[in-house]
């Protein structure tokens, strides 16, 4: 209530259009929307309630309806238990950091309501849905359909539950649903972009052409092909450049979590490829530091500025469904071009926050590494933004020099940061 208060605050010194509030489907989204709606309220601004709605949806409609902010009630691809809330700009762009800094100030103040005749009004807009299914279909730019295409997708039990599969129906193909049933507390449980198997079992059983896998909250995705196999982030990212290599004004983004091969893959493209910090905030400064289009995430979050303002699981489907039917090429085919270096990842849980890059001992076993692998592989060991984890990736050759580096410095870190080994 608190940071809708504050919030209200600084954005009513702005203007005097609505802020618009939705939310994904984990049981807390109940309770945090009405606070949130009492703090707006008291602070004098109106509210647009729109109920379950993709984060990449909400982004879409707090620029499409002209309001002065959107907020998003989601922790994305964590557990029910999680959650979160991250606030867009009347552009549906993340907002400004000197805006975030004034809301910060706000929450150290008392907090106020102004007089009752000027308090804010709620109400839902109710046809949010479908404005959000119709821009999605718009993103087709190929005049392409999907008729004779089978498509499995897993919701999650998340926010696109309502929505995505009314997406690719309507495109015209034979829709196969999973995890689609929401219940406040089944949210990225087994299933989802975190949790595949399931969506790989329904494809082969099913003899789906492609899987479709998103998150709770609808920014990112992981695919499926025919046989079963998982396309990750980086395979999706390669085959969208391959329907847009001519607009990407020479450049894709990725990770420093971007596998290798990915790399090469892009470089042999004619293009460069540039690595940002892990997060889909970080990728998104790149691409507007360098005016570029196209970046994306291993884990699923793939951003194209040419279709819209942040990450879209549904979108980025929608370009790979279309990279099919413009080449006529299956999903394994058009994957063909990147050969994946052996990458092992592995997480150390924190007892107790610390700074990794300042320890002397975590970084000798690092240059070990390093050193050891030379030119043919990497080494990135980085501390989660949204869990108290450090998360260990060895990257090389030969998968059992992989192994072997990533248990050497696993252990160490453990030791370091636990105190065990």
């Amino acid at each position: 209530m608190k940071l809708g208060w504050a919030a209200g605050r600084v954005l009513a010194k702005k203007g005097n259009g609505p802020v618009l509030v939705g939310k994904d489907t984990r049981i807390s989204g109940y309770m945090f929307e009405s606070a949130l709606e009492a703090g707006l309220s008291a602070a004098g601004v109106d509210i647009r309630l729109i109920g379950p709605m993709p984060t990449p949806g909400i982004a879409y409609l707090t620029k499409n309806t002209r309001a002065q902010a959107g907020i998003v009630i989601s922790a994305s691809h964590n557990p029910f238990y999680d959650n979160g809330i991250k606030f867009f700009s009347s552009n549906g762009t993340k907002l400004p950091d000197e805006i975030e800094l004034e809301i910060e100030s706000e929450l150290d103040l008392p907090l106020q309501s102004v007089q009752s005749r000027y308090l804010g009004k709620a109400r839902r807009i109710t046809d949010a849905p479908r404005r959000y299914i119709e821009f999605c279909k718009s993103k087709l730019h190929n005049n392409v359909d999907f008729n004779g295409l089978r498509i499995a997708i897993d919701c999650a039990n998340g926010a696109t539950y309502h929505i995505a599969p009314k997406v690719f129906e309507e495109l015209g193909a034979e829709v196969i649903v999973h995890a689609a049933t929401p219940d406040g507390i089944n949210i990225n449980d087994k299933c989802g972009a975190t949790s595949p198997a399931g969506l790989q079992a329904l494809v082969k059983d099913s003899r789906a052409d492609v899987g479709i896998a998103l998150d709770g909250d609808g920014d990112r995705l992981i695919m499926v092909d025919q046989h079963g196999d998982l396309i990750d982030g980086d395979d999706i990212l390669y085959v969208i450049a391959q329907l847009e290599t001519h607009n990407l004004k020479g450049a894709v983004v990725g990770t420093v979590m971007s596998n290798l091969g990915l790399e090469h893959a892009i470089k042999k493209m004619q293009l460069n490829f540039l690595r940002a910090s892990v997060g889909d905030r970080y990728v998104m400064e790149l691409l507007l530091n360098e005016n570029l289009v196209l970046g994306g995430e291993t884990s699923g979050h793939i951003i194209n500025l040419d279709r819209t303002t942040t990450g879209d699981g549904i979108i980025a489907a929608l370009q790979v469904l279309e990279t099919m039917s413009v080449s006529g090429k299956k999903l394994t085919e058009l994957t063909e071009g990147i050969t994946k270096y052996p990458q092992i990842m592995r997480n150390i849980r924190l007892q107790e926050k610390i700074d990794i890059t300042r320890n002397d001992v975590i970084n000798d076993a690092i240059k070990d590494a390093e050193n050891e692998l030379g030119d043919t592989g990497r080494v990135v060991l980085r501390t989660s933004g949204t869990e108290p984890l450090v998360r260990v990736m060895v990257e090389g050759e030969c998968q059992q020099q992989v192994q072997s580096l990533v248990d050497q410095l696993s252990d160490k870190v453990n030791e370091v940061v636990n105190g065990s080994s």
